[in-house]
C-alpha cells in the first residue's frame, strides 16, 4: 500500500458545497446534470435562440440549431449503421464540423475519439487502430445526415468520449473520460471563478487552442455549453486575427499558455484594441513569470487572472490558482479544485514534497485497454501524476519537475522547471527549456534553450539574473538562442524529447 499525505482543505478558498463521497471516499457532486446531453439539452430548450457556437470566418449557430443540427448527424451516423458504444474519430480542424461531429456522435451513443490533427500519418493510425474506431471522420469527409436522431438511457458513468495523452513518455495512451468527468469539471471551472452556472451571454470564451486537446473542448468548449455561454472558434492560432477577434466578438474569457501570452502583450496592434470586456484570463501549461502576470492584470484591467493545472486524466482541471494569489505566487498552480483531492506520495523525509496524486468524479478510472499502464498509474485509488510538487501550508501546489526531467548534477537534485521560471524572467527572454547535458565528471549539468531575438538576449546579462534567483549549481552552464519557437504539445508542454536530439550545445560557460 503506497503511503500518501492527503492535503487537508483547510484554507483552499473554493467551495465545496453540495459535494458528497462515495464509499470508496471519491468526492462527487450531489445535483449535476446526469449526462452532457442533459446539458446541450436544457440549454437549447431554456435558451434555444442564445448563441452556441461561433467559427470565426464561417457560420455561427444557435442552442436550438446547434441540437437540430447535432441530431441530424447523429441519425446520418446511425443510418451508417453505428450502435451504441462504437468509436467515432473526429480529425476535423477546429471548428463548427468538430463540434457537430462531437454531438453527434454523443446523440448516436457512439464515442467521439479526439485524434491531435497535428500527428504523422503512422501516429493518426496507431490511435485509430488502438481506439478499434468505427467511422473516421477526416478531413475532407463529409459531416453524416440523416433523420434526427437522440439516443436515451445515457448515465453519468457512461464513458462520453475517448482523449489520448501527448505521448511524451512513450504511445499515447487512450483516456475513456465519463459524462459525469466531463460535467464535474465544467462545474469546478464556474466555482474557481467564483461564478454559477447562469452565466448566458455574459460568458463568450475564445478557443485558440486546439479542440483535441482537454483544455480546448473540456474546459472552453463544455464549459460555454453547461453556463449558456458561447464558444467562439480561432481554426488556427494567429496573433493578429487574435487581437482582432477580441473586440470584435465581444470575448469575456480567453485561456492559452504564458509564452502565447507573451507574444500578444508584446505586438504592436495590441495596445490599440480595447479589452475592456474582457473578465477572465487564463493560462497553464508552463511555468509563469510573475512580471508576465503583472503584465496581463495591466493590460487587462477589467479580468481576473487564474493559473490552472490538469491533465488528460483528470478531465482538465485538477488545481488552480486564483486571481487573489496570482502574482505572490506565481509560481504555484493553486489549490485543489472544489470536488478534486490531492496528496503527497513522499520521496524523502519532507512528508510535504515528492510526487503528486489526486482523486475525484473527474478522474480517470484506468486508460483504455492498457491493463498494465493502468495498475502502474493509479494505485489505491490514487492516479500518480508523475509530477513532482512542494504543497505549501496553505494547501498550494508548486510544480518542481516531472519525475523523469529532475536533473541530478553531482548529487544535487537540479528541477528544470524551477531553472525555467528564474530563465522566464531575464530579459529578452520569450522562452525557455532546461535540460540535463551528460558530463563524464558531474554525471549530468544544465543547459538551456532560450527563444528571443539574437540581439535582444544577452547570455551574460541572463545569467547575472539567475545567479540572483538560483543556488550557484543550479545557474544553466550551457545555453543556445534559438528564434524560431520552441516545439509543445497542444496543451503547452515542452517536447523535450525533440530538444535533446536537436541541440548541439556548444562548450560550457564556466
Amino acid at each position: 500500500m503506497t503511503y500518501v499525505v492527503e492535503i487537508t482543505r483547510h484554507r483552499n478558498p473554493f467551495p465545496a458545497t453540495g459535494v458528497i463521497r462515495d464509499h470508496n471516499g471519491v468526492a462527487h457532486y450531489e445535483q449535476l446534470p446526469a449526462t452532457l446531453l442533459d446539458v446541450l439539452a436544457g440549454q437549447a430548450e431554456q435558451r434555444p435562440d442564445g448563441e452556441a457556437v461561433v467559427e470565426l470566418g464561417g457560420d455561427r449557430l444557435t442552442y436550438r440549431q446547434l441540437w437540430q443540427r447535432a441530431a441530424r448527424v447523429a441519425g446520418g451516423l446511425r443510418a451508417d449503421g453505428l450502435v451504441r458504444g462504437d468509436r467515432v474519430a473526429l480529425r476535423y480542424p477546429a471548428g463548427l464540423d468538430w463540434v457537430l461531429a462531437f454531438w453527434g456522435t454523443l446523440m448516436a451513443g457512439g464515442i467521439p475519439v479526439a485524434v491531435n490533427t497535428r500527428s504523422a500519418a503512422p501516429e493518426v493510425d496507431f490511435v485509430l487502430n488502438d481506439a478499434g474506431v468505427r467511422v473516421d471522420l477526416a478531413p475532407g469527409t463529409a459531416l453524416p445526415d440523416g433523420q434526427p436522431y437522440v439516443v436515451d438511457g445515457l448515465e453519468a458513468g457512461d464513458t462520453a468520449a475517448l482523449f489520448y495523452t501527448s505521448g511524451t513518455t512513450g504511445s499515447p495512451k487512450g483516456v475513456p473520460t465519463t459524462h459525469e468527468a466531463f460535467v464535474t469539471n465544467a462545474e469546478n471551472m464556474m466555482r474557481t471563478l467564483g461564478r454559477t452556472r447562469t452565466l448566458g451571454e455574459e460568458y463568450r470564451t475564445l478557443i485558440s487552442v486546439p479542440l483535441f486537446h482537454v483544455t480546448g473542448c473540456n474546459s472552453q468548449l463544455l464549459v460555454a455549453a453547461y453556463t449558456g455561454g458561447t464558444a467562439v472558434i480561432m481554426g488556427s492560432l494567429s496573433l493578429p486575427d487574435l487581437i482582432a477577434t477580441l473586440p470584435a466578438q465581444r470575448i469575456s474569457s480567453m485561456v492559452t499558455v504564458p509564452a502565447i501570452y507573451s507574444l500578444l502583450l508584446r505586438h504592436p496592434d495590441f495596445a490599440a484594441i480595447d479589452v475592456s470586456g474582457v473578465r477572465w484570463v487564463g493560462y497553464g501549461g508552463a511555468p509563469t513569470a510573475p512580471a508576465l502576470v503583472r503584465s496581463l492584470r495591466e493590460a487587462f484591467g477589467a479580468a481576473t487572472v487564474f493559473n490552472g493545472y490538469g491533465m488528460t486524466e483528470t478531465a482538465s482541471l485538477m488545481t488552480v490558482l486564483p486571481d487573489s494569489d496570482a502574482v505572490a505566487h506565481a509560481d504555484s498552480v493553486g489549490y485543489a479544485v472544489p470536488s478534486g483531492d490531492i496528496g503527497i506520495v513522499p520521496l524523502g523525509d519532507d512528508p510535504g514534497t515528492g510526487e503528486l496524486v489526486v482523486r475525484g468524479a473527474n478522474v480517470m478510472r484506468g486508460y483504455w485497454n492498457r491493463p498494465e499502464a493502468t495498475a502502474a498509474t493509479i494505485i489505491d485509488g490514487w492516479l500518480h501524476t508523475g509530477d513532482v510538487v512542494r504543497v505549501d501550508d496553505a494547501g498550494r501546489v508548486h510544480i518542481i519537475d516531472r519525475l523523469k526531467d529532475i536533473i541530478n548534477r553531482g548529487g544535487e537534485n537540479v528541477s528544470s522547471v524551477e531553472v525555467e521560471a528564474a530563465l522566464l524572467s531575464a530579459p529578452g527572454v520569450a522562452d525557455a527549456c532546461v535540460l540535463a547535458v551528460p558530463d563524464e565528471v558531474m554525471g549530468e549539468k544544465v543547459g538551456a534553450v532560450l527563444l528571443g531575438d539574437q540581439q535582444e538576449i544577452d547570455v551574460t546579462a541572463v545569467l547575472e539574473h539567475c545567479r540572483g534567483q538560483l543556488a550557484d549549481f543550479k545557474v544553466p552552464q550551457y545555453i543556445t538562442v534559438v528564434t524560431e519557437a520552441l516545439p509543445r504539445t497542444a496543451s503547452g508542454k515542452l517536447l523535450k524529447a525533440q530538444l535533446r536530439g536537436q541541440v548541439r550545445w556548444s562548450s560550457p560557460l564556466r
